[in-house]
């Protein structure tokens, strides 16, 4: 019965507390910028592949 009360009181203050729930605000808004930065950083390798593709054709044809 001690347990279960040392248990129950154990859970009472993890729900009181509030310093679990700002890591997990601050882990969602790195979590978003981390996606926001995967996305830029796919469009700017298609951009920066394609730049190099033209490179090398006009270097082919230039021969």
């Amino acid at each position: 019965m001690t347990q279960l009360r040392s248990l129950l009181s154990a859970g009472r203050r993890l729900f009181a507390d509030r310093r679990g729930a700002t890591a997990v605000e601050y882990g969602l808004i790195v979590a978003l910028i981390v996606l926001a930065m995967v996305g830029a950083l796919g469009g700017v390798a298609d951009t920066t592949i394609t730049m190099w593709n033209n490179v090398s054709t006009r270097v082919v044809s230039a021969r």
